[in-house]
């Protein structure tokens, strides 16, 4: 089928929310979490988590826009702190369960049946059952002027991660942790890789690693 400008606009609300979020593929599925000036507990799960750069360490997300109040967005631009923990096989019904509209003196991780950890110097829990997870500080937030979502971008400082899963050149293997991805807004899934390819040049062949 052939979709355009008109035939998109005239998609009842909710269809085309799940048809365009579709496109874009695999997203990665990340929980994150935040503390307000009261000491609650925020946890939300959010599939717009994406690297910026290596040096410095730089994380972005998009957050929805911030007409209704959106407890892990104020939480962050309060605090300056936040982490993102990487949904494996073990949890993604409960990591599913934070989306739900909770108060915000409602604890997600009570709710959900996740664990908070916290570790010295983070202001911010992760969760206790990610395999893969990291803190970050606030560096720039944008709201952009096409759809009012923001733009969060943080500095990693703190990485947590089971040394086994990383490979002699850096990379982290995600797949042998049991990590999991999102495809639209509700649906879950594990990968199967196909191969590490090498760094690419022109006129060799791709080769495996």
């Amino acid at each position: 089928m052939n979709f355009n400008t008109t035939e998109l606009d005239a998609m009842d609300d909710r269809y085309r929310a799940k048809f365009i979020n579709s496109l874009s593929g695999f997203k990665s599925a990340n929980l994150i979490g935040t503390t307000d000036a009261k000491g609650n507990h925020n946890l939300s799960i959010i599939s717009s988590v994406f690297h910026i750069g290596a040096n410095p360490p730089l994380v972005g997300m998009i957050c929805r826009p911030h007409t209704v109040t959106r407890d892990t967005l104020e939480n962050i631009q309060a605090s300056g702190v936040y982490t993102i923990n990487q949904v494996c096989v073990d949890v993604w019904k409960q990591a599913h369960q934070t989306s739900a509209r909770y108060p915000a003196d409602v604890s997600e991780f009570e709710e959900s049946g996740l664990t908070p950890e916290w570790v010295d110097g983070i202001a911010a829990p992760y969760v206790a059952e990610s395999r893969v997870k990291f803190a970050l500080e606030v560096r720039e937030t944008q709201t952009l002027a096409i759809n009012g979502t923001v733009l969060m971008i943080g500095e990693i400082v703190q990485v947590i991660v089971d040394e086994e899963a990383i490979s002699e050149d850096g990379y982290i293997d995600i797949e042998a942790l049991e990590t999991v991805a999102i495809s639209g807004l509700d649906s879950y899934h594990v990968t199967n890789r196909l191969a590490r390819l090498r760094y690419a040049k022109p006129g060799k062949n791709v080769e495996e690693i």
